[in-house]
């Protein structure tokens, strides 16, 4: 068992391991036994704080939509129950899912209360530990989009009723706590805001993406989540396998890039190949894997909660799980640091 340390999320009472395990590649990607394989890796080592979607696996499409929470389900049946965290979200609108829900058309009470009664039944289980907007449903940047385009604003299901409708699921047992997913500063204020003037659940986290090819986190959100006690659980630490050098050696490497280009828009950006490779030369020179480096970076930042790791197979997950503990010391830090000046969020 690796000595994960645990962290409270947010200020409510769920404490998780700084180490998630992300299921997005499962029904896809990633087989139901090797699936089921890693879950049991996984919880092996110390990791029992599993992350899912309705809308996984990924890409999303008709034919896997809901799978990896079936196959969580599956493996989840035959757990102790309080032993194990389990995180979903519910998808929004404006992603073109046209199979969920036939939309969605929003995040009011009506999906999400459909789509939480969908995931409790995947995933056999009673209740969501954590429940998550999986993106918001108002206008913003978000997914490789990196500027606010207010020509596109829209009608949208009030904050205030989104919360409404989450606490419903909180006073039904369905939900413990409640969270969202690639929120911005503004976002987050009205989510706190509402919540503390309404008696409203308070959200405990945000699941926003974060690596050493985005790092936009740190210069607004990582305030706002520190003072309002609101914890980031950070995606894609590898970058969709950027950052573990596969690439470089072979811009053709298996992998959910290779086999899905179209998928990973937002690293088809000029500057992400050189920032690569100068961060795989760095892990180099100091005796490390480029997966080592990127992985015990993102640990290594104070105000992230827990790291999502997903991984292909069973033989992945074995080599990242323990690269996550791999220690940035300063000088190193400071490396990092003078990289991303010169290549500054080159995957935002």
């Amino acid at each position: 068992m690796i000595p994960f340390q645990h962290h409270a999320l947010g200020r409510g009472g769920l404490v998780v391991p700084e180490i998630c395990l992300g299921t997005m590649t499962f029904g896809e990607q990633t087989g139901e036994s090797d699936a089921h394989a890693q879950l049991d890796y996984a919880l092996a080592h110390g990791v029992n704080f599993i992350d899912t979607a309705e809308m996984y696996a990924v890409p999303a499409r008709p034919e896997t939509s809901g799978a990896s929470e079936r196959i969580v389900g599956r493996w989840l049946a035959r757990q102790a129950r309080d032993r194990i965290i389990v995180a979903t979200k519910v998808a929004g609108p404006s992603r073109n899912l046209d199979w969920i829900r036939g939309g969605p058309p929003a995040l009011d009470r009506a999906n999400i209360r459909a789509a939480i009664e969908g995931s409790l039944r995947r995933l056999h289980t009673d209740y969501i530990d954590l429940y998550q907007l999986h993106w918001p449903e108002r206008n913003q940047p978000m997914f490789g989009q990196w500027q606010y385009d207010p020509t596109r604003e829209r009608e949208c299901t009030p904050i205030r009723e989104q919360l409404d409708a989450l606490a419903e699921l909180v006073r039904a047992g369905k939900v413990r706590y409640v969270g969202v997913s690639n929120e911005h500063p503004w976002g987050i204020m009205q989510f706190v805001r509402l919540a503390e003037e309404h008696g409203l659940p308070r959200i405990a986290a945000t699941q926003n993406a974060y690596s050493l090819l985005n790092r936009t986190f740190e210069s607004t959100l990582a305030e706002v989540c520190h003072r309002e006690g609101v914890g980031l659980l950070a995606y894609s630490p590898l970058a969709f396998g950027h950052l573990s050098g596969k690439y470089l050696a072979d811009p053709t490497a298996d992998g959910r890039l290779a086999r899905w280009p179209a998928f990973g828009q937002r690293y088809a950006k000029p500057n992400v190949g050189p920032a690569v490779a100068a961060y795989a030369e760095l892990a180099r020179a100091h005796g490390l894997t480029p997966t080592q480096l990127a992985l015990g970076f993102v640990r290594s930042r104070s105000f992230v909660t827990s790291t999502i790791i997903g991984a292909s197979s069973l033989a992945q997950l074995q080599e990242t799980l323990p690269a996550t503990q791999t220690a940035i010391p300063a000088d190193l830090l400071e490396a990092i640091d003078a990289i991303h000046l010169r290549y500054t969020n080159p995957a935002p």
